[in-house]
C-alpha cells in the first residue's frame, strides 16, 4: 500500500494546487513535494525488512489486466531520483513565473512517472507511460519558448506513435499467455520467452522502437534537441531529468527479459545505434554556440552510453546503468538551471557572447564547476562511478564497442570544459559585467547538487547495494529464456 500512497500522493497534490493561490503556488508545491520526499524516505525503510508492504496486486480490469504494483531496488532507485529532483526542479523554478496550474501539471507528471517505474503489469505500464505525456505536453505548449507550438507537436507525435507500437507489442505476447491472459508481468516474460525466435525479434524491435524514442537513441532523437531548448526550463528538468529514465527503466525492466532471443539477435544492432549515438551527439556538442543546446546533445551520449551498458545484460553494465540513471539526472538538471540563470542575467544562451563570471560570481563559478565535472565523471564524482561501471560492462561484451563509446569521457570534457572557460573565464564583456552571483534558491539548488555530486561519486556502496540483489534476480529470468 505504501507503493500506491507514493502514486496517487501526487495526483491529490495535482488537484490541491488548482485551488492555490498564484502567490502561494511556489512554496506550497514545495512543501507538497517534500512530503512525498518524505513518504518515500518511509518506503525506503520497508525495502529490506517488509517488502511485502510496497507490493499490491488486485485485479483491475476483466481482460487479465491486474492493479500490480512493486518496488524492488531497480524501481526503488528510479523512485528515489524522481522524489528527489522534484523539490529541486520546483525550488529552481520559484521566480513568479509560473502559476497554480503549471505545479498541478508537475505532479501529475509525477504521479504517472512513479507509476512507470512502479507497475508490473504490462497495460498498468502502458497507462501510467502514456499518461506521463499529457503533462510535459501542456507544460511545453503554455510555457515554452519560440516555435513552441510546432516543436511541442512533433515531440507528442513522436512519443505517441513509438507508445502505440509498444502497445502492438505488448499485446501480441498478452494474446500468448494460456487461459484467460494476463498482462501480468511474471506471466507476460513466461510467454514470451516461449515464443518463436522470429516473433520475439518483431516484439524485440516493436518495444526497442518506443524505448529508443524516449531515451532518445539514434536515429530517434531529432525531436530532442528542439524540445530541450523550447521547453521552460522547469519542463527541460523534467524531461532530461526524470522522463528520459523511462526509457532506460524499460529496456531493462521490459525488453530484455521479455523477449532474450530477441535481444539476442537484435542486442549489437541496439547497441551500434546507441554508440553511434554517443559519438554522434558528442561532435555536434563540440561545435554548438548555444549553451543549453549544448547539454541537450551531451544528454544524448550519456543517454548513449547508458543504453549501451544496459544492452550488454552484464551486471556491471546493468548496474552502471542504474547509477548512472541517478548521476545524470541530478546532473543534467543542476547544468540546465546554470543555463537558466545565464539567460535570466544576460538574455542570451550565446557562449561566445560571455566570459569572465568568474570574476564577479565566485560563488556560482564553483558550483558550477563541481556540476559540470560531475557530468564529464572525474573521479569520486557521481558521473564517475556509473561510466566506469558501464565502459566496464561493455568492454566485457566487446572491445571495440568500448573502445567506441569510451570516447564519450574525452568527447565530454572537451566540450564541457571548453564551455565553461568560454563563459567563466577570461575577461568580463559587456554582458557579463554586471552578472549577479548567486541568489538564497539559487545556492540551495545548485549546491544541493553539488553535494549530491560529491558524496555520490565518494561512497555510492548504499545504492550498489540496493540495485545488487534486483540486477540477479532480473539476470536470472533473463537468462532462463537464453537457455530455453
Amino acid at each position: 500500500m505504501i507503493t500506491v500512497a507514493l502514486i496517487f500522493f501526487p495526483l491529490v497534490a495535482a488537484f490541491v494546487m488548482l485551488f492555490i493561490k498564484r502567490q502561494q503556488a511556489e512554496l506550497t508545491a514545495f512543501y507538497l513535494a517534500l512530503a512525498e520526499l518524505g513518504l518515500f524516505g518511509y518506503a525506503a525503510t520497508q525495502l529490506s525488512s517488509n517488502p511485502t508492504a510496497l507490493s499490491l496486486d488486485v485485479n483491475w480490469l476483466p481482460f487479465g489486466a491486474h492493479f500490480a504494483v512493486s518496488m524492488d531496488g531497480i524501481s526503488f532507485l528510479m523512485v528515489l531520483l524522481t522524489t528527489l529532483l522534484m523539490p529541486l526542479i520546483i525550488t529552481a523554478s520559484s521566480s513568479g513565473y509560473y502559476s497554480n496550474r503549471f505545479y498541478a501539471l508537475v505532479f501529475l507528471m509525477q504521479m504517472a512517472l512513479v507509476g512507470v517505474f512502479t507497475a508490473m503489469d504490462g497495460f498498468l505500464f502502458y497507462i501510467f507511460w502514456e499518461l506521463a505525456l499529457i503533462p510535459i505536453y501542456f507544460i511545453c505548449l503554455m510555457w515554452g519558448g519560440e516555435h513552441r507550438g510546432r516543436i511541442t507537436f512533433k515531440f507528442f507525435v513522436y512519443t505517441l506513435a513509438g507508445s502505440l507500437v509498444m502497445l502492438a507489442g505488448l499485446l501480441f505476447v498478452y494474446l500468448q499467455t494460456p487461459g484467460d491472459h494476463s498482462f501480468l508481468i511474471k506471466d507476460l516474460y513466461t510467454a514470451g520467452q516461449n515464443m518463436s525466435d522470429e516473433q520475439q525479434g518483431w516484439v524485440f524491435w516493436a518495444i526497442f522502437i518506443a524505448f529508443a524514442i524516449k531515451m532518445p537513441v539514434f536515429p530517434f532523437h531529432t525531436w530532442q534537441p528542439d524540445t530541450y531548448v523550447t521547453a521552460p526550463t522547469a519542463g527541460t528538468m523534467l524531461l532530461s531529468g526524470i522522463m528520459l529514465k523511462m526509457g532506460t527503466y524499460g529496456l531493462l525492466r521490459w525488453l530484455m527479459p521479455l523477449v532474450p532471443m530477441g535481444w539476442k539477435m537484435w542486442g549489437n544492432t541496439a547497441m551500434i545505434l546507441a554508440i553511434i549515438g554517443i559519438v554522434y551527439a558528442s561532435l555536434i556538442a563540440i561545435s554548438q554556440k548555444d549553451y543549453k543546446r549544448l547539454i541537450a546533445y551531451s544528454s544524448i551520449a550519456h543517454v548513449g552510453l547508458i543504453a549501451a551498458g544496459l544492452l550488454t545484460m552484464r551486471t556491471e553494465g546493468i548496474t552502471g546503468g542504474l547509477i548512472q540513471m541517478v548521476a545524470h539526472g541530478i546532473n543534467v538538471v543542476g547544468l540546465f538551471f546554470v543555463a537558466e540563470i545565464l539567460m535570466e542575467r544576460t538574455k542570451t544562451h550565446d557562449i561566445t557572447a560571455m566570459g569572465g563570471i568568474r570574476g564577479v560570481a565566485p560563488k556560482f563559478a564553483l558550483l558550477f564547476l563541481i556540476t559540470l565535472l560531475g557530468s564529464v565523471a572525474l573521479p569520486l564524482t557521481n558521473g564517475f562511478v556509473g561510466e566506469f561501471l558501464l565502459i566496464n560492462g561493455i568492454y566485457q561484451h566487446n572491445f571495440w564497442m568500448a573502445a567506441v563509446a569510451g570516447l564519450t569521457v574525452i568527447l565530454g570534457a572537451v566540450y564541457m570544459l571548453r564551455s565553461y572557460q568560454s563563459v567563466m573565464l577570461g575577461e568580463t564583456k559587456q554582458l557579463t559585467e554586471g552578472f549577479k552571483d548567486l541568489d538564497t534558491n539559487e545556492t540551495t539548488v545548485l549546491l544541493t547538487v553539488s553535494v549530491l555530486v560529491i558524496v555520490l561519486g565518494v561512497f555510492p556502496k548504499p545504492l550498489l547495494d540496493i540495485v545488487a540483489p534486483a540486477v540477479e534476480e532480473l539476470l536470472q529470468v533473463f537468462q532462463s529464456g537464453l537457455i530455453k
